[in-house]
């Protein structure tokens, strides 16, 4: 601060004095007397610019002169560098100012300007370590990736800048689509820097991609440890990651280790249905049906779902349809209003054959939540009352329009899954999937794509289909119901499969 206002002074002063030499300059007729040593020289005003021009070359001849003499005196005193750092100061002057514009032309997306000037400082400083980077974004900017990739190995090569080289390459290698040297090039990154939380994010994206969650769980303990992640969400995610090796367990076939890391899932994250449902299947293999009934009771408690209420009534497969919708009762008293716990109820009590108590179940559901179970359950109840064929066809014409109702869909993409995934499968964001509602666009339309299998039953002889209301229907009650005119395509069979989880809880 203080040598800025100097050299401010020094220039105001300078300034005033050229102004009051060239006034007086201009004022006297004779020009200007100069005497020196008794001798007096008369000057007249064109030979006193003249002279005053010399006088200022002269002048800074002897600044550059007295300054080359200083840096010999240096240099004869033991500095070597000296001599070096003199003649080198004006291209460090140059250098700068080049990587100063450059850096200026970076921010303000001028990609080919900032490459030029990027090379100009490279040229003029000699200092890879501060160039290269900027050599290598400009590049990327300009669309060079050739230059690009070239000066990024450059920087590897340093130990200094060798983790801004790995993580450039990784970012053009994940541009380009190459996830398999990405990753590799990700986990050489983390290793080199594992408090970086982008690195360690993109490292954790790539490995679950890749499926590897012992991996992708190592990584997810480190950002923890780093304090890149709250404790809560790294509980989550590794009860993801947990049930993901589980699900590779049981795919490999070891299925007392598969129940051990599905319940280990199961207690990272109670509220996690894909490992609660997984984990109760564990106790049910183990003979422990008490254990799987507090965990499903516990999940249910936290968010209904039908695959909770399926893994429910396989605690207890052979029992009659009264006694299961007594022992439910340990579900259904937690939210009696949830539409989930409405329509499963409904089931049960078709199952039961009691239509009156099924109709009061699934109350006024059709009306104010209107999807494809529910109005597909009130064709079922009518039936099993004796309503005419007119009003169930209504009813099943009814189901084919409106809403499927929750699915597991990505917060990310909005993409709709047929399964639960631990990464989405269209925009592979991990941990994005929740069981929600669909916007209101995403309506079943005519043609039994969007139709529940419990509509439609089994279509492989690809002939007229019984309408089964509910696989919690007994099969004399299921036997009478109207043949539907709906054909299924064997293709489409396939995606309608996973829909028959939500009303499967009573059928097992």
């Amino acid at each position: 601060m203080l040598w800025s206002l100097i050299k401010i002074v020094v220039f105001v002063a300078v300034i005033a004095a050229l102004t009051w030499g060239a006034s007086t300059l201009l004022e006297s007729s004779g020009g200007l007397q100069v005497t020196v040593m008794g001798t007096e020289f008369s000057f007249g005003p064109l030979q006193s610019v003249i002279a005053v021009i010399v006088l200022v070359i002269a002048v800074w001849l002897l600044l550059k002169i007295l300054s080359l003499l200083v840096a010999v005196w240096h240099f004869l005193n033991g500095d070597e560098t000296a001599l070096s750092r003199h003649f080198d100061r004006n291209r460090e002057r140059k250098g700068y100012e080049a990587l100063s514009q450059g850096l200026m032309a970076l921010a303000s997306g001028e990609g080919r300007l900032a490459l030029s000037k990027a090379e100009k400082a490279d040229k003029y400083l000699e200092k890879p370590e501060l160039t290269n980077l900027l050599i290598a974004q400009a590049a990327e900017m300009a669309g060079d990736r050739r230059k690009a990739e070239e000066t990024y190995r450059k920087l590897v090569t340093n130990e200094s800048t060798r983790f801004v080289g790995v993580r450039g390459i990784m970012k053009q290698k994940l541009a380009e689509g190459d996830t398999d040297t990405a990753l590799k090039l990700a986990e050489k990154a983390f290793a080199l820097k594992p408090k970086h939380e982008e690195t360690g994010d993109v490292l954790l994206k790539l490995q679950a991609e890749k499926e590897d969650w012992a991996g992708a769980r190592q990584t997810l303990n480190t950002k923890l440890k780093n304090g890149q992640m709250p404790r809560d969400v790294h509980k989550r995610r590794d009860a993801v990651l947990a049930l993901s090796e589980a699900k590779d367990v049981i795919a490999e076939g070891n299925s007392i280790e598969a129940r051990e890391a599905a319940i280990e899932a199961n207690r990272l994250s109670p509220d996690l249905i894909p490992a609660a449902v997984m984990a109760a299947h564990g106790y049910i293999d183990q003979g422990r049906p008490k254990y799987a009934t507090r965990l499903l009771k516990k999940a249910w408690d936290v968010q209904p779902h039908p695959d909770l209420a399926a893994a429910f009534a396989a605690i207890q497969p052979d029992e009659s349809p009264k006694e299961r919708l007594k022992r439910f009762t340990t579900l259904t008293r937690l939210h009696p209003e949830h539409p989930e716990t409405k329509m499963l109820l409904a089931e049960l009590n078709i199952a039961n054959e009691d239509f009156p108590q099924a109709r009061r179940s699934l109350g006024n559901l059709v009306e104010t939540d209107p999807t494809a179970r529910s109005v597909t359950l009130m064709a079922a109840i009518e039936r099993g009352e004796g309503a005419s064929d007119t009003v169930i066809k209504g009813w099943l014409a009814r189901a084919l329009t409106v809403s499927r109702g929750p699915q597991w869909i990505c917060d990310n993409c909005q993409h709709i899954h047929t399964n639960w995934k631990p990464v989405c499968e269209n925009c592979h964001s991990f941990d994005t999937l929740a069981w929600k509602t669909p916007p209101l666009s995403e309506v079943a339309m005519p043609g039994g794509v969007q139709m529940l299998p419990l509509i439609v039953g089994s279509a492989s002889d690809n002939q007229v289909v019984p309408v089964e209301p509910s696989t919690t229907t007994s099969k004399s009650t299921s036997d009478d119901i109207e043949e539907a005119e709906l054909i299924v395509d064997p293709a489409e069979d396939a995606d309608n499969t996973k829909a028959t989880q939500p009303s499967s809880a009573a059928s097992h």
